[in-house]
């Protein structure tokens, strides 16, 4: 059971909280939300002027003080709960079982009138916003979707890609790497579309896989390129930018 020099001083830190919250909201029109509408609070008269961005800031601030206010309000009301039970004398036992609520525990929480366990703030709620069911990733629904190893169907992610290559709202700074075009500017966008490796572009065979015949195009001057810059060879052969003929290598 608490002394009554322990309810003494709860209760000055109480009452101290309480006092603080309230000279706070005073002070600041109760987190600008006396007035009728946000433009108010930042001097806007329309929104007629002002960029998309800005009414969006404009919002996501409002919303935060309207957070803010409901939790200061929430917690006056625990404050003076808190108060007037210890005006009843029922302070410091909880109001589910009547057991003693220690010490400790009221110092650290003054405002709690349960104890450790029946308070209600031990249930953490798992609800989401209901618009995480509808705004969800383009893919991770359909078939192929899940599988563990890369799927070589078209599949709902290959169809985001193909939407996404005509422009997203996303811009350059969304990335890691910087893009040359507005509509490079989704999540692998460089990735190959129709084949895997990039020699597939100007490399061909014959129906059993041999005959290996070289194309000549910008892509296969690139990559000779790049295999010149690491020394590296292959068994495609070399094939000079000026070649009319494909390149037949006959003992592959």
């Amino acid at each position: 059971m608490l002394t009554s020099e322990q309810i003494q001083i709860l209760k000055d830190v109480l009452l101290k909280e309480k006092e603080t919250i309230e000279k706070y909201l005073l002070q600041n029109d109760s987190l600008n939300l006396e007035h009728g509408h946000a433009h108010e609070s930042v001097g806007e008269l329309s929104s007629y002027d002002n960029h998309p961005g800005d009414e969006g800031t404009e919002l996501y601030e409002r919303e935060k003080d309207l957070a803010l206010k409901e939790h200061y309000e929430t917690h006056l009301k625990n404050i003076e709960k808190a108060l007037q039970a210890i005006e009843e004398g029922t302070y410091g036992k909880c109001e589910i079982c009547g057991q003693d609520i220690s010490f400790e525990r009221l110092q650290a929480i003054p405002t709690t009138t349960y104890c450790v366990q029946h308070t209600p703030d031990q249930v953490v709620s798992h609800n989401r916003p209901i618009e995480e069911g509808v705004l969800m990733p383009p893919f991770g629904k359909f078939d192929f979707d899940d599988s563990l190893d890369e799927n070589v169907a078209f599949d709902a992610e290959d169809s985001w890609q193909q939407v996404a290559e005509w422009g997203t709202s996303d811009s350059p700074s969304d990335l890691v790497d910087s893009s040359d075009h507005y509509n490079e500017v989704y999540n692998e966008s460089n990735e190959p579309i129709g084949y895997v490796e990039d020699y597939e572009n100007f490399i061909g065979t014959d129906m059993h896989g041999k005959n290996i015949m070289v194309f000549p195009n910008k892509q296969h001057e690139k990559y000779e390129e790049d295999l010149d810059a690491e020394d590296i060879m292959t068994v495609f052969g070399d094939l000079h930018p000026y070649e009319k003929e494909p390149y037949v290598n006959d003992d592959q």
